[in-house]
């Protein structure tokens, strides 16, 4: 009999999935089985289906319409057309050398077909898609009739063989398929929904019972099942109610797994110390002060108590700064780096891009000013040293920052990457700050982490301008303490935003002569573009899917675009070109030379996302809006609106009127709140992977838990886990939760939470 830790064999499933299901991550009985349907189609019923979008691996269930073979125009011979409604949409799949399976695909036949989503005059359309025959709703001897699989493959047709690869299903097969409810799991082009679910009824006979990680009492308060009822009836139930009750139950396991993980991490933190920074009267973040020109809002000085009593604490601090573009978290951030310095420790910036750690030199030092030019004429009294760290620096520029990090001459060290190599040592550091945190992986991070001095941790701040999914579900899993900051300083000017459609020429006109009207005024403009214009020679370009080429020809590059601007639309105006490809010093100067006012557009790849500050720029076309997601688009339009005038954000797309590309943009053009357009984020995309590597989208580790409507179901679970683990650290008394905690996080989920 097989348990939850047993490896997937040949003798566990049939062999020729073991490897498919290898390609899923699910190599173990317990990552099969927790392998859940993403919904249910009931026979006799409309199927549940959305609109998919293009380049969308989707499954159809539904009754074919119409089977033709259609001669083809542009070479000898034919295909098959086969038209597929599923009771809400019609469906057109075409199959290449298909007259074998002309004779089992008629019309009236009931089908399963999975492929990869095209879209031609506005109908959905599926290439070569896997299929097969599902038994009818009637009361028919399905045993004795069963079910024909067929996989197409485009080397077959290609190569003119017609009859293809076709198979009989088991009796078994075909008898699951005449259930009352059908599981559809999230299936790829190298393993149908039908596959896995073979492979989960056969682990699921001969897998014995787990001992429940909950007692009694706590399942009958909650008025939840067993965890093995849970998982027999999410993939083999017999009616709706035990979909439901599955799903409530599983919800609670991944709440409580998690939960438990944060607790132990949370009490083990207790014994990790950090070097005290308490405030210093008269010190370099009092000066700071003494010296702005305007009152900090009410946000930050809010932030920075909490941030303070953080900083005076002997446990490292561990908090996430959230704050709407604009409100003034670099200079909370530089405060509390200054107390940090006062108190004899260094800190570290870490920026994602170079464009970016340039910016926050450039914003420090002009903030401090002969406050950060320790050793040189004119300093002042007590001043530290500014050192910016990048990998494009010449030899000698960085083994000076490198030199002033090791001996502790440098207070603050900035840069990007750069700053995680080996060789790069501090004297004493006793803070990290990450900017815009979703940019690097987790294992980034912990690098800057343990270079503290001795046995301490440095302080770790986090900022962020708008919170993506992973971070909001970290939040709310109460992984980090946090502080918020909507109140924007005084000065900020508005930004209207607007969805552009490309496909109508006299609109992107309208945008063109709106940019020249900004220059006229004597104000800026930045043009945003998904791309470069330089990625792909030919002999590259063919080794290219067809869905990625499709996407590029979509879309417009920095270069073209902006050879296009300077010939036509904008013609005698300064265009400047700006993406990450450029040398180092090139960007520098390019960036300086639109910051001085000396380029009226600047056409730029997402370099410009965070952190750029040009308050003459006050417009922002973005090209192609539909390939950002929502929290990138807030970011972008961040940009402008700086200054004295007001922002203009116009979000060009050839997207749809339906579909969830436009409601995203939609939902930026709405709405200038950042924390509500991460909600829109996590309603659109989930939480993502948010134990893992993924940032949003993709496999989550989390298949029920939905930080939008679960918050209830989070806190209970919080609130058992502290208990059990403030009396079983070690989980020594409860293996079942053990268990549980190791099937849902997985020992590399386990790793990436204690990091995170």
């Amino acid at each position: 009999m097989l348990t939850a830790a047993s490896p997937l064999t040949e003798s566990t499933v049939d062999p020729a999935l073991l490897k498919k299901l290898a390609g899923l991550e699910l190599t173990t009985v317990g990552e099969l089985l927790r392998y859940v349907p993403r919904r249910y189609v009931r026979r006799g019923h409309l199927s549940e289906s959305e609109r998919p979008e293009p380049g969308e691996w989707i499954t159809v269930i539904g009754r074919i319409q119409k089977a033709q073979m259609i001669s083809m125009k542009r070479r000898y011979g034919q295909f098959l057309k086969v038209v597929v409604n599923d009771g809400r949409a019609d469906y057109e799949a075409s199959f290449f050398n298909a007259r074998w399976i002309q004779k089992v695909l008629k019309p009236g036949t009931r089908v399963a077909m999975a492929g990869t989503v095209k879209l031609f005059r506005d109908q959905i359309q599926l290439s070569h898609p896997d299929w097969m025959v599902m038994p009818e709703d009637d009361g028919i001897d399905v045993v004795g009739n069963a079910a024909m699989i067929g996989e197409m493959y485009a080397d077959a047709a290609e190569s003119g063989d017609e009859k293809t690869h076709g198979s009989t299903a088991s009796a078994d097969d075909a008898r699951s398929f005449a259930r009352d409810i059908i599981p559809m799991y999230p299936a790829t082009k190298d393993v149908q929904t039908w596959e896995i679910w073979r492979a989960v009824r056969q682990v699921l006979a001969d897998t014995v019972p787990a001992e429940d990680p909950l007692t009694d009492d706590q399942r009958t308060s909650r008025g939840l099942i067993t965890g093995d009822e849970a998982i027999h009836r999410v993939h083999l139930p017999e009616n709706l109610e035990d979909i439901e009750a599955a799903r409530a139950r599983l919800k609670f396991d991944e709440a409580l797994a998690v939960q438990t993980e944060l607790a132990r991490r949370r009490l083990s933190a207790v014994a990790e110390s950090a070097r005290p920074c308490p405030h210093v009267p008269g010190g370099l973040e009092d000066q700071l002060l003494d010296r702005l020109p305007f009152e900090l809002t009410g946000g930050q000085r809010d932030v920075l108590l909490e941030i303070g009593e953080d900083l005076a604490d002997e446990h490292p601090m561990s908090r996430l700064l959230q704050g709407e573009v604009g409100s003034g978290k670099t200079l909370v951030s530089l405060l509390a780096m200054l107390r940090v310095v006062d108190n004899g420790h260094q800190c570290a910036i870490l920026a994602p891009t170079e464009v970016l750690a340039a910016q926050h030199y450039r914003t420090v030092m002009t903030m401090l000013g002969d406050l950060a030019r320790a050793g040189e004429l004119g300093a002042a009294d007590g001043a530290t040293r500014v050192g910016l760290l990048t990998g494009s620096l010449g030899t000698a520029t960085k083994r000076q920052v490198l030199l002033d990090a090791v001996t502790g001459d440098a207070g603050i060290v900035i840069g990007t990457h750069a700053l995680l190599e080996e060789h790069v040592e501090f004297f004493d550091l006793g803070m990290v700050v990450v900017d815009e945190q979703h940019r690097f992986g987790v294992e980034q991070r912990d690098v800057l982490r343990s270079k503290g001095r001795d046995d301490s941790r440095p302080h770790f701040l986090v900022m962020t301008a708008t919170p993506i999914p992973r971070t909001v579900a970290m939040i709310t899993f109460g992984d980090l303490d946090t502080s918020v900051m909507t109140e924007l300083p005084r000065g900020r000017q508005p930004i209207t935003t607007s969805v552009v459609p490309m496909r109508k020429q006299a609109w992107v006109d309208r945008v063109w002569a709106r940019a020249n009207e900004e220059i006229d005024a004597g104000r800026q403009v930045y043009v945003v573009c998904t791309k470069i214009g330089d990625e792909q020679t030919n002999a590259k370009r063919s080794k290219k899917s067809a869905k990625e080429s499709e996407a590029e020809d979509d879309t417009i590059s920095v270069l073209d675009l902006a050879e296009q601007l300077a010939a036509g639309p904008l013609a005698g105006r300064r265009i400047g070109i700006l993406h990450g490809r450029l040398p180092a010093d090139e960007k520098n100067d390019v960036m300086d030379a639109f910051t001085r006012g000396e380029i009226d557009v600047l056409v730029a790849t997402t370099v410009i996302e965070v952190g750029v500050d040009v308050p003459n720029a006050t417009m922002m076309a973005i090209v192609n809006a539909e390939r950002f997601g929502v929290s990138q688009l807030h970011q972008l339009r961040g940009r402008v609106g700086r200054g004295e005038h007001a922002g203009l954000c116009l979000l060009m797309t050839t997207a749809g009127d339906m579909g969830q590309s436009m409601e995203r943009l939609r939902a930026v053009e709405a709405s200038s709140d950042g924390f509500e357009l991460a909600r829109v984020d996590l309603a659109q995309r989930r939480e993502g992977d948010i134990l893992g590597a993924l940032q949003s989208g993709g496999k989550s580790s989390l298949s029920f838990l939905s930080l939008l409507d679960d918050t209830d179901v989070i806190a209970d679970a919080r609130d058992l886990a502290e208990q059990i683990v403030l009396d079983d650290p070690d989980l020594v008394a409860h293996r079942a939760l053990a268990d549980l905690v190791q099937s849902i996080l997985l020992p590399s989920r386990v790793e990436y939470l204690d990091k995170s």
